[in-house]
């Protein structure tokens, strides 16, 4: 959630960069900027700006083991010899695969 205090205008921002940055490495929020009262972009600084792509990625391995575990509940597994042959087929280079003939 945005708060009011972290939505200026562009040129506002413009005018004042370096206050600004250094407000928002000290909270560590994002800034809404706004042009003609219309909000356009979102800054953040970079280690808050981080910490966020990092949960954004925990955040989708989450999800991916959450579907995994509902297929395997639901019975949509394979043997694990037949992925790794399949796995290997698609993945092995032309001459790894020669070499299993």
């Amino acid at each position: 959630m945005v708060d009011l205090s972290d939505i200026q205008s562009f040129t506002e921002f413009q005018r004042t960069a370096r206050e600004s940055i250094k407000r928002l490495k000290k909270t560590g929020r994002p800034a809404v900027l706004t042009v003609n009262g219309q909000a356009e972009v979102v800054v953040q600084d970079a280690k808050s700006y981080q910490r966020l792509l990092a949960r954004v990625e925990e955040a989708d391995k989450l999800m991916a083991l959450r579907r995994s575990v509902a297929e395997y509940r639901a019975g949509q597994f394979r043997d694990l010899d037949d992925a790794l042959d399949t796995l290997e087929a698609r993945h092995a280079g032309p001459a790894k695969r020669r070499q299993a003939k």
